[in-house]
């Protein structure tokens, strides 16, 4: 009898597994329930400069195995509980299939444990963390880890984009897809009077604060440091590094520093690779479970995952993205913005950041308290992760409750999620 109404229970928690049925307003979503998607782990790597720094010899799929064991470890998760892994990928060939099963394999996780890898652009990470919290919520697994990583020192360039066939290219909005995101974003600055001095101001102040935030060990909880090959570009000498911060970060930087800096993608445009997302390597990953399986293997709980939102935009006003997508969330959640009290929006360039910030009438305090992706860099398929460590842990230390991570996506789209601190 007792397993039958165990059975019966189950059924009806896949019945209500929409996000559609999950509780609404801040009152409702910060209620604690058997079926939250809670997250038990949030981790990454220190996230180094492209072409540069202290990761760029080291592969994709190494900096992932890493990642994967240092959840393994810190969780005490039994690798074999964990039923499937999904890790967001943007430059890797098949978006790293095959070399990312190895990964995980190499951590310590069985055969019985699946993987699969996604690619929608520069939310991947955070659409891997949101596919493993649906197939949670809906009864295929109970277990599993979201993931994201990009080697961008080995992988970035022109071959990440395959040629258009005559078809596309015959399509006037489906040309689009392929401006580059530089060309696109300058054209939005232009159209939208963002002015080089106002991208140049919000620049500064995210390297400002990424700078006051790693003196002050804000980033060392989610940083899980990595021993590394190193190659000397000069001598070619190879010795064996340890790499425990995000080297991209900047000291000193100003708002006068940065008007030195040269238009990267126009004679007379305004931005430039002082103002716009760095060019990074890096991984981060994020162990997720029901709170009553977690509460079942005594694991600590970080925080939830209360639901997310993806929208389309188009090709040349990528930028947008956030600003559509998070009102989506927000009415998904019931909450209204004034109840958020920490917002992750990814810099991919200073003038689509300070564009939706100021649109969506947020309070630039509580928008990446920490810096962002201008500061430490953005590797494109691991950022939507990695900013639910940020989150959770920003979250913690200033005792609130309620965050968002988003991020504007190649092509025309935009994604968001809405977080809850345990």
């Amino acid at each position: 009898m007792a397993k039958a109404q165990q059975r019966l229970s189950q059924v009806q928690s896949h019945l209500a597994s929409s996000e559609a049925d999950i509780p609404r307003g801040r009152e409702s979503i910060l209620r604690k329930s058997p079926d939250d998607i809670v997250v038990t782990c949030a981790l990454r790597t220190p996230l180094t400069r492209g072409g540069k720094g202290g990761f760029k010899d080291t592969a994709a799929a190494d900096l992932l195995a890493h990642t994967f064991k240092s959840v393994i470890s810190r969780s005490k998760i039994d690798p074999n509980l964990v039923e499937d892994i999904s890790v967001g990928n943007v430059l890797s060939p098949g978006a790293g299939a095959t070399e990312y099963r190895a990964a995980a394999l190499v951590a310590g996780f069985p055969e019985t444990t699946a993987v699969k890898t996604l690619n929608r652009q520069c939310s991947s990470g955070l659409q891997a963390c949101v596919d493993i919290a649906h197939a949670i919520r809906c009864g295929m697994i109970d277990i599993g880890v979201g993931a994201g990583v990009e080697s961008m020192s080995t992988q970035y360039g022109p071959g990440a984009v395959s040629e258009f066939s005559e078809l596309l290219d015959s399509h006037p909005e489906a040309k689009n897809c392929k401006v580059p995101m530089g060309a696109l974003s300058e054209q939005m600055a232009s159209d939208r009077s963002i002015t080089r001095e106002v991208q140049d101001a919000f620049a500064a102040r995210s390297f400002q604060r990424a700078e006051a935030a790693q003196k002050a060990g804000k980033f060392n909880e989610e940083i899980v440091p990595m021993k590394a090959k190193w190659v000397n570009p000069k001598t070619e000498e190879e010795k064996e590094i340890l790499v425990d911060k995000d080297d991209g970060v900047r000291a000193g930087m100003t708002v006068e520093g940065l008007g030195k800096i040269k238009p990267a993608f126009k004679k007379d445009g305004s931005i430039h690779a002082g103002n716009a997302s760095q060019v990074s390597d890096g991984a981060a990953a994020v162990l997720l479970m029901k709170r009553s399986t977690a509460e079942r293997l005594g694991q600590s709980i970080l925080g939830k995952f209360v639901c997310s939102s993806v929208v389309g935009v188009k090709p040349l006003l990528m930028g947008i993205g956030p600003w559509k997508a998070i009102p989506v969330a927000l009415e998904k959640a019931g909450i209204s913005k004034e109840e958020v009290d920490v917002w992750e929006i990814n810099e991919a360039f200073a003038s689509q950041c300070v564009w939706c910030v100021k649109e969506l009438g947020l309070d630039e305090a509580k928008v990446n308290p920490n810096g962002g992706a201008i500061a430490f860099g953005h590797p494109l398929g691991c950022t939507g992760a990695r900013q639910v460590s940020t989150l959770l842990n920003e979250l913690g230390r200033t005792g609130q409750k309620v965050g968002v991570t988003s991020m504007c996506v190649g092509t025309g789209m935009g994604m968001a999620a809405v977080w809850v601190k345990e």
